[in-house]
C-alpha cells in the first residue's frame, strides 16, 4: 500500500466537496447515476478504514462521483497532484474569483494550463513568505 490509505484519500474527497455530501447521498447517486450497487454503510466503512479492499468497480464509481480519475485511489503521486488541484479550486472559490475561473472556460487548454501555473507560482511564493 502507498503512503496514503484508501480511507485517507476518500476522506479528503469528501472534505473537499462543498457542501460535504452524506453517505446516503453518495450511495444513491452512484446507484442511480452509474448503476453500481453500493451502500452508504460500505462508503462509511471505506472512509473510516473499517474496510480497505474495495473492488475496482466501487473505486471507479466513487472516483466518478467525486470527479477524479480512478488513479487517485491507486497512485499516490496522482493523489498528490489531484489534491493540489482540488485545493487550488477550493481556494479560488473561497477567494471569490469564480468569475475568473468561468472566463477561463473560454480559453484554450494550453492557456488554462499557463494560468494555472501562474496562480500556483503566486500561491507558492506567498506561502514561502509566510514560513
Amino acid at each position: 500500500m502507498g503512503a496514503f490509505s484508501i480511507a485517507e484519500k476518500l476522506d479528503r474527497l469528501f472534505r473537499q466537496h462543498k457542501p460535504e455530501p452524506s453517505y446516503m447521498a453518495v450511495a444513491e447517486a452512484v446507484r442511480s447515476g452509474q448503476g453500481v450497487a453500493i451502500s452508504h454503510t460500505y462508503i462509511w466503512q471505506l472512509r473510516t478504514g473499517r474496510r480497505d479492499n474495495p473492488t475496482v468497480a466501487h473505486l471507479t464509481a466513487l472516483a466518478t462521483y467525486f470527479g477524479v480519475p480512478v488513479a487517485y485511489f491507486i497512485d499516490d503521486e496522482q493523489t498528490r497532484r489531484i489534491d493540489d488541484q482540488l485545493q487550488l479550486m477550493q481556494t479560488i472559490r473561497a477567494a471569490g474569483v469564480t468569475e475568473i475561473a468561468m472566463r477561463a472556460a473560454d480559453i484554450s487548454p494550453r492557456g488554462r494550463d499557463l494560468i494555472s501555473e501562474l496562480i500556483q507560482k503566486v500561491w507558492e511564493s506567498e506561502h514561502k513568505a509566510d514560513g
